[in-house]
């Protein structure tokens, strides 16, 4: 299957184009961009088509600086679940590991990953085009989307270590310092942001877990939709459903899928996993998910995920991640 967009995060897009005189309308239709599936939280689009359009933009746009406006027309719809979960956040942290966990709802042409060392995190933006050339007003509107979401989230004055961008420095860069406000790099190895670590574990007063694990529930099955015909989202979402009454084992994953347990393993294999990695994939992200959520305790948290003793998940989740749960929780 080809990448796609979520459809309704073109809605900025098209309000950007609109207020600079544009009209976006034929622009849309000629890229072959239905515009009636901006408002539909179900339409895709095709990547390729989204390219196409932030090159039309990117040639014949004279003002080098358009990319930075998306930000005054973003609303949380333009994101569906994952904006709203964005808001209802416990932190900064946990608001960026969101973004980077489930960035495929919105758009499976651009990536994020998290790196801290020496006191700072950044958070690299990768983009995967047909073309392998990066658009710069493109870079540049993403970049300050998710600056735009960390200061509704944090506060206006929320402090940056640093933004760099790959593409050379435009000739308006002065909008750049004004409204990134910190140390800029243009032509830089990669496309970063970077923030004290020190910031990103403060309790945001927005802070709504179950809200924002309500929202978590609704992207997985999303996301879950979006692979329909792929095994290994199928096997995901059977464990999912399955976990909390136990006994989660290949055989009985196979039985609900209604395929044989070596049919199930043979296919796994050619779609380069196994069903115990599914598992611990699954789990893992599940109990940093439950982690997060105050109210729930270690035995319910336990049962959750299929584990029949508190003990068994401790060691399970200290060799996923290095360490137990309750020091896992205790430094979030």
């Amino acid at each position: 299957m080809k990448p796609t967009v979520y459809a309704p995060s073109l809605t900025p897009v098209w309000k950007l184009l609109r207020e600079c005189g544009y009209d976006p309308d034929p622009l849309f239709r000629e890229m072959h961009i239905d515009p009636e599936s901006l408002r539909d939280e179900r339409a895709r689009i095709s990547l390729s088509r989204i390219e196409q359009m932030w090159k039309w933009i990117d040639q014949h746009s004279d003002n080098r600086c358009i990319g930075l406006g998306v930000v005054e027309h973003w609303h949380p719809t333009a994101a569906g679940a994952l904006g709203y979960a964005w808001l209802a956040s416990s932190t900064l942290r946990t608001s960026l590991e969101r973004l980077v966990r489930y960035q495929r709802m919105i758009s499976e042409g651009v990536t994020g990953s998290i790196h801290e060392k020496a006191g700072e995190v950044s958070l690299v933006v990768a983009f995967h085009l047909e073309t392998e050339e990066e658009i710069p007003v493109w870079v540049d509107a993403i970049l300050a989307l998710i600056v735009h979401l960390c200061r509704i989230n944090y506060g206006e004055e929320l402090p940056l270590t640093s933004v760099s961008f790959r593409h050379r420095e435009p000739d308006c860069a002065s909008r750049f310092y004004g409204y990134f406000r910190c140390p800029l790099e243009f032509g830089a190895d990669d496309n970063r942001i970077s923030f004290p670590a020190a910031i990103l574990d403060q309790p945001l007063e927005g802070s709504h877990p179950t809200l924002a694990r309500l929202h978590d529930q609704v992207i997985v099955d999303y996301l879950a939709g979006l692979k329909q015909g792929s095994l290994v989202e199928k096997v995901k979402n059977a464990i999912i459903e399955r976990l909390p009454s136990g006994g989660v084992t290949d055989a009985t994953i196979a039985h609900a899928l209604y395929m044989h347990e070596r049919t199930l393993q043979r296919n796994l294999r050619q779609e380069g996993t196994t069903f115990k990695s599914i598992l611990n994939e699954v789990r893992e992200e599940l109990a940093i998910r439950y982690l997060q959520d105050e109210t729930l305790s270690l035995g319910e948290i336990s049962f959750l995920l299929g584990f029949t003793e508190i003990s068994s998940f401790s060691r399970a989740f200290k060799r996923w991640t290095g360490v137990p749960p309750s020091d896992y929780r205790a430094g979030r």
